[in-house]
């Protein structure tokens, strides 16, 4: 029994060396299919301005809307970032606005989903709700001009709420995160709007007619496109220089 047990062990060795002699043959991938990947590497510093915008708005049959806009942006000199927020009434043309009949029920889950999550039902009929998210990137010599900071600043576990005829509207720093909620008046529905912990979840729930509902998160980039300095090339060569060591 110990013979075949030690034959046994010396085809898996033999089998094994001659695997590691064949060595690592890399595949070669090509520049377009490089270009079509999702995630990319940015070097560090390379970031000089980034921009958070977010927006949620109501509007009922009457022509009353409801809403909020916040906004932050970081750059090198910014001392302590902050959001700053506006809310966004408009009056309507006085029209006697139906009660809301429609009923929505389940989506306990949209709370805890993970990474990006839209969602609209809607129990009546002529409503029109959209949820967008926009990342845009781009280079330039230098970080743009601070935009002068609009509205009241959030601090972590304020908020800041509006009302008109057509409902009601809360911005609120929490988890972690930024929460824009709009409850319409006239049970028409309601509007949730959130960014926290690494996701965003936008979600609609429309149970009247005639309503317009708009959630837009937009995240702007600026990269600078001088060349990095041999400080930062080096910081990285050397962390790749390390794979050596374990056979990369």
């Amino acid at each position: 029994m110990k013979t075949s047990y030690w034959l046994a062990a010396a085809c898996l060795a033999a089998s094994a060396s001659s695997f590691a002699n064949a060595g690592f043959k890399p595949i070669e991938i090509k520049d377009q299919e490089l270009a079509e990947l999702r995630g990319r590497y940015v070097m560090p510093g390379r970031i000089i301005s980034f921009g958070v915008v977010m927006s949620s708005t109501w509007r009922n049959a009457s022509g009353d809307l409801i809403g909020a806009s916040a906004s932050m942006q970081l750059q090198a000199a910014t001392v302590k970032p902050e959001f700053y927020v506006s809310t966004i009434k408009e009056t309507g043309n006085g029209t006697p606005l139906p009660t809301g009949t429609g009923n929505v029920i389940g989506g306990a889950g949209l709370n805890s989903s993970q990474g990006v999550t839209q969602s609209v039902r809607a129990a009546g009929d002529g409503n029109t709700a959209y949820n967008n998210v926009a990342i845009n990137v781009k280079e330039a010599n230098q970080a743009p001009a601070l935009v002068p900071a609009q509205g009241q600043a959030l601090m972590a576990g304020q908020t800041i709420s509006g009302s008109n005829a057509a409902g009601s509207v809360a911005v609120s720093a929490t988890g972690g995160g930024v929460q824009m909620a709009i409850q319409a008046a006239g049970n028409q529905g309601t509007a949730l709007q959130q960014v926290a912990q690494g996701g965003l979840l936008q979600n609609s729930r429309l149970l009247g007619n005639a309503n317009v509902v708009n959630n837009l998160t937009q995240l702007n980039v600026v990269l600078s496109n001088n060349g990095m300095s041999a400080g930062a090339l080096d910081c990285n060569l050397t962390q790749l220089k390390a794979l050596r060591n374990i056979g990369y």
